[in-house]
C-alpha cells in the first residue's frame, strides 16, 4: 500500500492519517466539513496535506485505499461516488488493524458499552499485560497504534458505525451489550439494518475466541439464530443473582456504581478479565480502583440528603429507563431536549412510580408534558440550568434523588451532552456554595 486519502479529519481520520505517515504511507486528508483547530495543527506538524470545505475527487482517485471516519455515513455523496467506481473503501478500525500483532477485546452496545470498556480496562492494566483503551472512547484506535508505544491488549469501544467497514479485522474477545433503538436515522429508521451493524462484532471475532452476549436482550437472541457465528459463547444475565461472583471463590465482586444493569456491565468485565487470566485479587483490585464514568449516572453531590446523579449521557429513552430504575427513591427527573421519536408510554408506568416531579430543561416541552401529565403532578420547564437546579431543590426532600437524565438529544440548548452535563455540575457546585 502506498497511498491512501482519509476521509474526516476528526479523532478516527486524523489517526488515520498518523499511523500511515508512521509507516511511510502516502496519505492525504479530505474533509467536506471544517477541521478543528486542533486536528488541523496535528496535520500541519506532521507534513500531512488537506482540504476541507470539499472533496477533491480528482485527486482522491488517485489513492490506491479510501479509509473513512465513522461520522461519514454510507448514503453520503462521496462514498457513493467511489462506490460506482469500485474503489475499496475501509473503515478507520480496519484500517488500523493492519498494523497491529496484539489481543484485542471490542465491546459494543446500544447502551452501557463506554462503562464497560472502562472497567475492562481498569481491571487488565491491574496485570503485567501493556493495556491500550481506545476506539470511541479516549483515542481512536489508529492513533494508539500510531504512537511508539506496544501494545499486548487493545481494549476497544465500538460504536455500530465504526463495526460498518470490517473485513479482516478479528477481535479476540467480543461482548455486545444490547441492541436496542439508537441512530436509526442513520439506518433508514429501519431497527434491523442497524441491528445488523452491531452483529458485526459478532461476525468478526475469532474462532477460537470468546463472545459474550446478553441473554435478557432479544435482539441479540434473534440475531445469532439468524446469522449464526462458529466462536465460543458465553450468555450472561442481569437477572441471575450470581453474576458477579468470582470463578475463583464463588464470592460476590461489589462494585462502587447504581443499578442492575452495571452489575451487568460489571459481569462483562470480570469475564473478560477472567478469560484474559486474571486472579480474583486483580479484578477486586479493579472494581475497587474504578470510579464511575463523567455523564453516566455520575454522583455530582449530596446536599441536605439530596443525591444529585448526572446521566446527561442518557439520550436516547431506553438509557433514561436504566437510569430511572437505577434508584429506589423518589426521583425529581431533568429530563427533555431534541427528541429521537422516542415513544414515552413504553416508561409511563415506571415514571408514576418513580418519579415525583419532571423537569423539562429543553426548547419544547410539549411531548413530555403530553405523555406525563396525568402521572406527574408537578412539571416545570426552563432552558437554564441554574433554574432547573432550584426547581429540583425546591421539589426534593431528604432522601431524594434529583437525576439528569434526558432521553433526548442535547442540541437544542447544548454543544453537547458532555456540555450539558458540565453545565448541570456547575450549577449544583453553584448551588453548594451557596449552602455552605
Amino acid at each position: 500500500m502506498k497511498s491512501i486519502t482519509v476521509l474526516g479529519g476528526g479523532e478516527s481520520g486524523v489517526g488515520a492519517a498518523l499511523l500511515a505517515k508512521k509507516n511511510n504511507i502516502e496519505v492525504f486528508v479530505s474533509d467536506f466539513g471544517k477541521i478543528g483547530d486542533r486536528y488541523k495543527e496535528e496535520l500541519l506538524q506532521h507534513n500531512i496535506p488537506f482540504e476541507e470545505g470539499g472533496h477533491s475527487f480528482e485527486k482522491i482517485e488517485e489513492t490506491e485505499l479510501i479509509v473513512i471516519s465513522p461520522g461519514i455515513p454510507e448514503k453520503a455523496a462521496v462514498v457513493q461516488q467511489f462506490r460506482l467506481r469500485n474503489k475499496r473503501i475501509i473503515s478507520e478500525i480496519e484500517f488500523a488493524f493492519k498494523f497491529y500483532s496484539g489481543k484485542i477485546a471490542s465491546i459494543t452496545g446500544s447502551n452501557g458499552k463506554t462503562t464497560t470498556t472502562s472497567l475492562a480496562y481498569e481491571i487488565l492494566k491491574q496485570s503485567n499485560f501493556r493495556v491500550g483503551l481506545g476506539g470511541n472512547i479516549g483515542y481512536s484506535f489508529a492513533r494508539l497504534l500510531a504512537d511508539e508505544m506496544e501494545y499486548d491488549w487493545v481494549v476497544l469501544e465500538l460504536s455500530s458505525f465504526q463495526l460498518e467497514g470490517l473485513f479482516d479485522f478479528q477481535a479476540d474477545i467480543s461482548a455486545i451489550i444490547n441492541i436496542t433503538p439508537d441512530h436509526l436515522d442513520r439506518y433508514d429508521y429501519n431497527f434491523d439494518k442497524y441491528g445488523e451493524a452491531k452483529w458485526n462484532l459478532a461476525k468478526h471475532t475469532k474462532k477460537d475466541g470468546l463472545l459474550i452476549l446478553n441473554e435478557d436482550d432479544q435482539a441479540s437472541v434473534n440475531l445469532l439464530k439468524k446469522y449464526p457465528v462458529d466462536t465460543n459463547i458465553v450468555w450472561l444475565s442481569a437477572n441471575n443473582p450470581n453474576v458477579l461472583a468470582s470463578m475463583e471463590s464463588n464470592k460476590i465482586f461489589e462494585i462502587n456504581l447504581f443499578g442492575a444493569h452495571n452489575y451487568f456491565n460489571a459481569s462483562v468485565a470480570k469475564t473478560i478479565a477472567e478469560s484474559v487470566g486474571l486472579n480474583e485479587e486483580l479484578i477486586k483490585k479493579g472494581f475497587n480502583d474504578f470510579k464511575s464514568i463523567e455523564h453516566r449516572l455520575e454522583t455530582v453531590a449530596k446536599i441536605n440528603g439530596v443525591l444529585f446523579i448526572n446521566d446527561s449521557k442518557a439520550t436516547n429513552l431506553d438509557a433514561a429507563e436504566v437510569a430511572l430504575n437505577a434508584f429506589e427513591q423518589n426521583i425529581i427527573w431533568i429530563a427533555g431536549g431534541t427528541d429521537k421519536g422516542n415513544d414515552y408510554s413504553k416508561i409511563k408506568q415506571l415514571v408514576d412510580e418513580r418519579v415525583k416531579s419532571i423537569i423539562c430543561l429543553c426548547a419544547d416541552d410539549s411531548l413530555i408534558r403530553n405523555a406525563f401529565s396525568d402521572v406527574v403532578d408537578e412539571i416545570n420547564t426552563t432552558q437554564s440550568v441554574t433554574e432547573a437546579i432550584k426547581f429540583a431543590v425546591t421539589a426534593s426532600r431528604e432522601g431524594d434523588i434529583v437525576l439528569l437524565s434526558p432521553a433526548c438529544a442535547s442540541f437544542d440548548l447544548f454543544d453537547n451532552y458532555m456540555h450539558r452535563g458540565n453545565e448541570f455540575k456547575k450549577a449544583v457546585f453553584e448551588y453548594l456554595d451557596e449552602v455552605d
